[in-house]
Order: C-alpha cells, then sequence, then structure tokens
C-alpha cells in the first residue's frame, strides 16, 4: 500500500455534510475536499449516509450498494468503506424505530430487554449495509446540569455497565460493530458545562468513570471505541497514550478499532491548542492510539502526509492502524463482499420493534409520588395540559432522528407513527372527556394560554399535567449535546403553570416528559401534585405506555436511575458519596436528594426480608446473598430488589452506600420468591493508596431496601485474608437466580 492508499483507510467522508449543525462545531470544520478527490485512493469510512438527511431508505441503499461496487471496481485496492450511523434510541435514519432514551434503559433495570432492543436496531443497520454503531454511551451521570444526560444510563457505574454491556451483545450479535463513548471522563465536565475541563483525580477516574467501559470490553467485546472530548488534569484524552493506548489496550486487552469523535483530532489544534497545526494533533492523535479520524480526513490525510513524508512521524504507527481497520473490515465481511443485491424492502418499524419498544417505555415509567389519585378510576372529565401534553418530539432524545436531523426539515412527515401523551390517554379512555391545552411552551415566558388552563383543570376531574424537556443540539431545545444549563427547576414558566393548577383544586396528575432530572421537590410534597411521575424520553411508545401506567393497565416498575435533584446549587451530587460528600453537623448546605437513587412506587406493595450471607469471605471471592420478597399488595407487580453494601473502614474514603446488584421479580399479589445474588468481591474494589485495583479485608454492611437510602433488611459480612490486587481474570458481574 501506499501511504495514500494507507491514509485513506484512516479516515471517513461526510458525503452529506451541509448547513445543517448536527455536530460540535460542524460548520467551522466542513471539508473542502471533493468526494470524487477523497476516494480516489480508497476510503475507509462513510459518514451517516442515511442519517444527515432525511432520505428514502431503499433509494439510499441502492446508491450506497452502487458506491461501494465503484470502490471495489475503481480503486487500485478494492477495498470497500465501512458504512457508520447513530444508534444510540434506534437507527437514526428516516422511517425507522425511535426507541426510548439511555435514561429510561436505567430507569428499567431491564438488561435483557436493552440487548433485545440493540439486536433489532442492529438487523435494521445490516440490512441497509451498515457495519459500525456510534452506541452505547457509557458516561456515568455526575452532574445533571450537562444537557448529554438524556445519552446516558445512570449514575451508578456498574448499572451503565451491565445495560451498556447488553446494548453492545445486541447489536453485535447481528454482526455490526458497536462504539463505545465518549472514553473517557467526558461527564465529569466542570459545572456540567460541555467540553468543559474535567478535574477527576486518578481514584475517580479508575473506580468511577472507567468500570463501565472495562466491563464492555472484557465482559462485552465490544469491537470500537471512540475518544471523548475532555482533557482530563490538562492533557486531552485525544492526545493521551495513558488512556488509549496504556488502559484501553495494553491492560484490558482491546484490539478493535478507535475512532475520533467528530472532529476531535483538528480540536487538539483549534480548540485545546496542545497543537501547532492539524499536522501536529493528528500526529498526536496517532500516536495516543486514535486509528481512525471521522467525520472527515481533516487531518489524517494531507497534514499527517505531510509530516510522515517530512519524517516527523514514524510510518509504523500508520501502519498499526491501518492493519486494525483492515482487521475490522474483514470481520465484517466487507473484504469478501460482492455488493451485487441491494435491499428492495425494508421495515424499519415493524411490530417486533414497536413490542420492545413498547415493553421498554413501560417499564421505566417512575412513580415518584402517589396519594392514591393513580391509577385513574374511570374519571368523566379529564384535562390534559402541559407544553409536553400533545407534543410527539417530547417523547423523544435528543439522538433521535426527528430531533437530531428532521428539527432542520420542517415539513417532512415524521415517517413512523408516534402517538403523543394526549392523544394515548384519549385512546385508553374512550368514554372519557378529554381536552387537551398547551398552557405554554417548554420555553420561553409567555404566559397567555395559563387562563385557558386553568379553565380546563375546574372543568376536569383529574388534570394530567405534561412537563419538562424537548430535546435538541447546541441551543436548540432544553437538553441534549450542547444544551447545558445553570438551574434545575423546570424550563420557561411551566413551574408557574402548574402550580397554578394545583391552586384551582382538582388533583394534578404531574408527568415529567425529560431528558435529565429536574428539581421538583415543591410537587412532591403534600401540597403539590396529586401524584408525580417521570419518564425520560420514553420513545415512539411512550405516550401510549404512560397512559397504560396511568390508568392502571400496567403497573409501574421503573426506578430512578440517578438521583432526583435538591437543587441546581447541590450539584454535582452521586448517592455514591463518601461521609462527608453528604449532609453533616459541619455545613449548613444540604445536598439530600429530593428523592434517592433506586426510588420508584407501585400499584401494590412489596416486602423483603430474611436477608442473609456467609460470616466471611475471602478477599478475590465470591458470596451469596439470599433475601425473600413478597407481594404484599392488592395487585400483580414487578419489584426491583437492590442490594446494597457499605465498607465501613477502609484505607481511603468509601461510599455511604453503594449497589452491589439487582434483580426484577414479578408477582402476583400474596406471592414470595426468593432471590440470590453471587456476588465477587470484586463488586466491592477500590483504587487503594498505591494506584492498583484491590479488594481489602474488613466489615461490610449489606443490605435489601427500596431505595439506597432506606434499610429494609440487613446483615453484614467480614471480608478477610489478605488483600487481593485485581486482575482481569477476576469477575465483575453478579449473578442474580430467582426461586418462586
Amino acid at each position: 500500500m501506499t501511504l495514500d492508499e494507507k491514509l485513506a483507510q484512516l479516515v471517513g467522508f461526510w458525503v452529506d455534510q451541509g448547513d445543517e449543525v448536527v455536530a460540535p462545531m460542524a460548520g467551522e470544520m466542513a471539508s473542502s475536499t471533493a468526494y470524487t478527490d477523497a476516494t480516489a485512493h480508497g476510503l475507509g469510512q462513510l459518514t451517516r449516509v442515511y442519517g444527515t438527511r432525511p432520505v428514502d431508505p431503499i433509494e439510499r441503499a441502492a446508491w450506497l450498494w452502487d458506491e461501494q461496487r465503484r470502490l471495489v471496481r475503481d480503486t487500485r485496492l478494492g477495498i470497500p468503506a465501512l458504512v457508520h450511523e447513530e444508534c444510540l434510541t434506534g437507527l437514526a435514519a428516516w422511517q425507522a424505530a425511535t426507541f426510548p432514551t439511555p435514561l429510561a434503559w436505567g430507569a428499567a433495570f431491564d438488561p435483557d430487554l436493552v440487548e433485545e432492543m440493540g439486536a433489532l436496531i442492529g438487523e435494521s443497520m445490516r440490512e441497509l449495509g451498515i457495519h459500525q454503531g456510534l452506541a452505547p454511551v457509557l458516561d456515568v451521570i455526575r452532574d445533571p446540569r450537562w444537557g448529554r444526560v438524556d445519552e446516558c444510563i445512570a449514575e451508578d457505574p456498574y448499572v451503565v455497565g451491565v445495560i451498556g454491556t447488553a446494548y453492545v451483545r445486541g447489536l453485535q450479535s447481528t454482526g455490526v460493530h458497536a462504539t463505545l463513548k465518549h472514553f473517557v471522563g467526558y461527564s465529569g465536565s466542570q459545572a456540567g458545562r460541555n467540553h468543559a475541563p474535567v478535574h477527576a483525580g486518578p481514584r475517580e477516574i479508575a473506580d468511577v468513570f472507567l468500570p463501565p467501559f472495562e466491563m464492555a470490553v472484557r465482559d462485552g467485546g465490544v469491537r470500537s471505541v471512540m475518544n471523548s472530548y475532555a482533557e482530563i488534569d490538562g492533557m486531552p484524552v485525544a492526545a493521551t497514550p495513558a488512556y488509549l493506548t496504556d488502559i484501553l489496550r495494553d491492560t484490558w486487552g482491546f484490539d478493535g478499532t478507535v475512532v475520533s469523535d467528530y472532529f476531535s483530532v483538528a480540536f487538539l489544534h483549534t480548540m485545546h491548542a496542545v497543537a501547532h497545526d492539524r499536522g501536529e494533533a493528528a500526529q498526536l492523535a496517532l500516536e495516543a492510539g486514535i486509528d481512525v479520524e471521522l467525520p472527515t480526513g481533516d487531518a489524517y490525510v494531507g497534514p499527517l502526509a505531510e509530516r510522515v513524508r517530512a519524517g516527523l512521524v514514524d510510518e509504523t504507527l500508520v501502519d498499526r492502524a491501518v492493519r486494525r481497520v483492515l482487521t475490522q473490515k474483514e470481520e465484517l465481511g466487507l473484504l469478501d463482499e460482492t455488493f451485487e443485491t441491494p435491499p428492495t424492502a425494508v421495515d424499519l418499524d415493524s411490530p417486533r420493534h414497536r413490542a420492545v419498544a413498547r415493553r421498554l417505555a413501560e417499564e421505566s415509567v417512575v412513580l415518584l409520588t402517589n396519594d392514591g389519585v393513580l391509577p385513574l378510576a374511570a374519571p368523566r372529565r379529564v384535562a390534559v395540559i402541559g407544553p409536553n401534553a400533545d407534543s410527539a418530539e417530547a417523547l423523544m432524545g435528543c439522538y433521535s432522528f426527528a430531533n437530531h436531523v428532521l428539527a432542520h426539515h420542517p415539513g417532512v412527515p415524521m415517517g413512523f407513527d408516534i402517538p403523543t401523551l394526549a392523544a394515548s390517554v384519549a385512546a385508553a379512555l374512550p368514554d372519557t372527556d378529554v381536552a387537551v391545552v398547551r398552557g405554554c411552551e417548554a420555553e420561553g415566558d409567555d404566559r397567555s394560554g395559563f387562563a385557558e388552563a386553568e379553565d380546563a383543570a375546574r372543568a376536569a376531574d383529574v388534570a394530567i399535567v405534561a412537563v419538562g424537556d424537548r430535546a435538541g443540539l447546541f441551543g436548540r431545545g432544553t437538553v441534549g449535546e450542547g444544551n447545558d444549563v445553570d438551574s434545575l427547576e423546570l424550563p420557561g414558566v411551566q413551574r408557574e403553570l402548574v402550580e397554578r393548577l394545583i391552586a384551582t383544586g382538582t388533583p394534578v396528575v404531574l408527568v415529567v416528559l425529560s431528558g435529565r432530572p429536574y428539581a421538583i421537590d415543591w410537587a412532591l410534597s403534600g401540597d403539590g401534585a396529586a401524584a408525580a411521575v417521570q419518564s425520560f424520553f420514553p420513545g415512539e411508545e411512550g405516550g401510549a405506555a404512560i397512559a397504560a401506567v396511568l390508568i392502571g393497565a400496567v403497573s409501574p416498575s421503573g426506578h430512578l436511575p440517578v438521583s432526583l435533584p435538591r437543587s441546581s446549587g447541590a450539584q454535582p451530587y452521586s448517592y455514591l458519596h463518601p461521609t462527608l460528600g453528604g449532609p453533616t453537623e459541619i455545613t449548613s448546605a444540604d445536598s439530600t436528594p429530593a428523592l434517592p437513587f433506586g426510588h420508584g412506587l407501585s400499584y401494590t406493595t412489596f416486602e423483603h426480608e430474611g436477608l442473609t450471607v456467609a460470616s466471611a469471605v475471602s478477599a478475590g471471592g465470591a458470596f451469596t446473598a439470599t433475601v425473600r420478597v413478597r407481594n404484599t399488595g392488592p395487585r400483580r407487580g414487578t419489584d426491583l430488589v437492590q442490594l446494597y453494601a457499605r465498607d465501613v473502614h477502609a484505607s481511603v474514603t468509601r461510599p455511604v452506600a453503594q449497589l452491589l446488584g439487582f434483580a426484577r421479580v414479578e408477582l402476583d399479589t400474596g406471592a414470595e420468591a426468593t432471590v440470590s445474588f453471587d456476588v465477587p468481591t470484586t463488586r466491592l474494589a477500590f483504587t487503594g493508596r498505591d494506584g492498583a485495583r484491590i479488594v481489602e479485608p474488613g466489615a461490610i454492611e449489606v443490605w435489601v431496601g427500596p431505595s439506597c437510602a432506606e434499610r429494609e433488611t440487613e446483615t453484614a459480612i467480614d471480608i478477610v485474608g489478605e488483600v487481593h490486587r485485581v486482575t482481569a481474570s477476576d469477575r465483575r458481574i453478579v449473578e442474580a437466580t430467582v426461586d418462586r
């Protein structure tokens, strides 16, 4: 291979890149290279050929198959391009199914269902000739002010790792490579600001940010990783071999490809200012371990070629990356593909897609409070009020095709069916008079609709008030990439609308459709809403799922994957805090959340008792925790059995509570089951004083409760023996079994 042919394999090309802003600094970073020139020596990847603008999938597939044949026929080496797309909430393409956002995956606490969803997404992608998906996001939530929280799964690294790894397995089972985002530390940005510096120490990096990625690499076998835009302690990840090579490859054994987040190689020059030009930026990224520059070859083609030919960059570094790229293409079957028959029909939103979307949406609905008004008992008149009451866009996250791309194409139909909450409530209550009033917009200070909303509430037996977010990018919307906030109050005048509706005296059921948790403690008190429901962007079946919960056709089983904040001033906050990270007598500030991690009510009640563990276990070994759970309420329901622990004394400070494992258990009224958790002691591992991950002997408190904050049944165990240094062969996953 010539140098030009090698470098061509290390870059993407964004054929459809236009004026739409769907990536940071996309307008400023637009490539001036013509497509025919960019592919003269071949091409590594095609960037988002389905997901940049609304294109008919079959027509686009015909173009793609023709283009792949041209690359095979007309370039000297005849190597096809790998095609990548976004797929965080489903394939980001016109007419494709839109699933719940990752925060909803976390709220469902159902890895098996997420794996099933991942497989469906992968099948759609493979059918359209797509080989790599840019998902899942494994950033651990550290500050809900950050706009990209709606792309994240949870504030607990283990939950992120287990559910993210399930997605990887599902997607890759279809022959599509998953890409972990964003390695590493991205969500720890200063004050929740996108691309802001990260001030995490090595222990926080090792114990909070890295474990989900390690699980997806070692337990999920992921084939691709994308770097973080972040700088950590002044060092941009894209230029830091310690992360992209030493940890990822040398320690964990990852042997796939590392791709750059869009424009992040050039950002080493233009934003981080650690490189004098794009050629030096390319050198730093290549040396650090980034194999492929996306979305285009702004740095890895001309600028890098100049440095190699000048003797400033060792060509063996280029060869290393090319070998990885060609290995990936061989794994995907690209090197033998003839591209003879493009698809002539495809259903990207089949009944199978919708069934999984519905189940995941239903499982993710979190009942926060309820004074008995729910489930609704056949009301004669219902008012459905609020900016998100009759909005399809309010059901979808930032990386859904509708909010990511179609927002730039007004007038283009959605391409699939997505009933709003108001329409779903009307369908679920066919004998009820349902009035629909907006009241106010998601943003802004227009109160002109308040009076109509109040009148509608007064005339109704119950008012369902849907508030929250409108997802978008870079200032377009209230949450999403680039939409960071100073306040965690509901956007605009939504709080005032809710308070005025509560004041009418009509029972208010507050439904929060959002991509981040908001400070709504004022609505959860005795003088607030009669009931409150949290739904994190539940996707195309979300309206129907929420309606089913409201009327009692489905008993709520979702639980908070992130603490419900007290205020923006209490951030950053995590339930995984040491003693001095929570409320104490030595500070007047209280960071206690309005509702804790793991909280979630049902229409029935569950009792946990008889937690037992062995009295002692060797460091590096495993123990079994067994607990009985019984449905003590009036109806069938699903309980989330949550097993927590606390390391009482350790050589470094440890959290006051840490989730060890969890299990969803469905029980009829009066029925009970025994849940057994097989817990490797590595679940209690931490980074010791010498920087190594260890399991340390000592006393451990263990409990089961309805959230991290409540110990319903508890016991203790001693870890004994010598300090155990964690190795690659150590288990990372807790296995749960249910004996009914």
